[in-house]
């Protein structure tokens, strides 16, 4: 039978795409996107400036932004060293998809992706409409890093797997949609493309992407359905006939855009003592927006609540003196 050996978690943010003397660009964006605060209620950047912490300050200097940046580049490294020596045959990617493939016309709330093969196209091919236009070259140079840089490649998929996966979550009464392809032109979203071009690169391995709608209201599972739905899949994985090593990484988080310490190392502290139930309780209104990803950390952990987290990186990345920025976080389960 198949057996889950291997579990990751791993940020995706594009400050991983460009080195620190980028990271203070970033602050370009944050001062006017629509921003929240830690208990998910509309905030503007001035609203979070005036409750930030004054030691943020100290979180953004030179210094510190270039300390940050080798700890987290040498964290990703380790887990492609980590997926390298787990000798997999599958590698199961929960992901979400930020309007790249499903928009409001058609957003599943899960889905699973069951192509022989799934494209990752060069970021000058795609069509990304006219708000693209207007970013900053420093954004586009950070956002092209996911993405091929000539011609689209075909990744391979282990369809067999999931098309059992599947079979199998829908005999567990639940309700899966499913892609055997993607949009004409388009290729894998940034969650799925990092794990391919930052974590996949001493090999590459057939995958099994699994789409969570993270971000969007109003059919953003629970954070109870996503621990549920991964054990569902262990359970599934578990049943397949054939003998496999089969890994499942978590691509996202944690929290952003407005750093929320205190929710991130509760939930690291549940997924190193094991409590489901922790987990299963955070409230939904911490995650939203970026912080939503934690989704995709609390599904994996439901399909790897088995194995033992043997280690972690988490590094708090502010960006501006309003505490605004992404938690960048790297684990290992085996």
């Amino acid at each position: 039978m198949a057996e889950i050996v291997l579990g990751i978690g791993t940020s995706h943010t594009p400050m991983l795409n460009l080195g620190p003397e980028d990271w203070p660009c970033f602050a370009e964006l944050d001062r006017v996107r629509p921003n929240l605060h830690k208990d998910g209620r509309p905030a503007t950047y001035a609203d979070l400036l005036a409750v930030a912490g004054p030691h943020i300050v100290g979180e953004i200097t030179p210094e510190r932004f270039t300390a940050r940046h080798a700890t987290v580049q040498k964290a990703i490294d380790r887990l492609a060293e980590e997926l390298r020596r787990a000798e997999l045959d599958a590698l199961v990617v929960v992901g979400d998809d930020q309007h790249e493939l499903y928009h409001g016309d058609n957003m599943p709330g899960a889905l699973i992706y069951h192509g022989d093969t799934i494209a990752n196209v060069p970021l000058r091919t795609r069509n990304p409409g006219p708000e693209w236009a207007r970013r900053p070259e420093w954004s586009k140079r950070a956002a092209a890093r996911y993405y091929e840089e000539r011609e689209p490649r075909h990744y391979p998929v282990d369809a067999a797997l999931a098309r059992h996966l599947i079979g199998a979550l829908v005999d567990a009464e639940f309700d899966v949609a499913v892609a055997d392809h993607l949009p004409d032109g388009e290729g894998e979203g940034h969650a799925i493309a990092f794990v391919h071009k930052r974590i996949m690169t001493q090999g590459v391995l057939p995958v099994v992407p699994v789409f969570l709608n993270t971000y969007y209201p109003p059919n953003q599972p629970t954070p109870r359905r996503c621990y549920r739905l991964g054990q569902a899949i262990r359970a599934a994985i578990e049943s397949y006939p054939k003998r496999m090593r089969v890994g499942v990484i978590a691509s996202g988080g944690l929290s952003h855009f407005t750093v929320d310490e205190e929710l991130d190392r509760g939930i690291i502290a549940a997924l190193q003592a094991k409590d489901g139930a922790a987990l299963q309780a955070l409230p939904r209104e911490k995650l939203q927006a970026g912080s939503s990803e934690i989704r995709n950390w609390i599904c994996a952990a439901g399909a790897i609540e088995h194995l033992t987290l043997r280690w972690v990186e988490y590094q708090p990345g502010y960006r501006t003196p309003a505490g605004t920025g992404t938690a960048m976080c790297f684990a290992h389960w085996s």
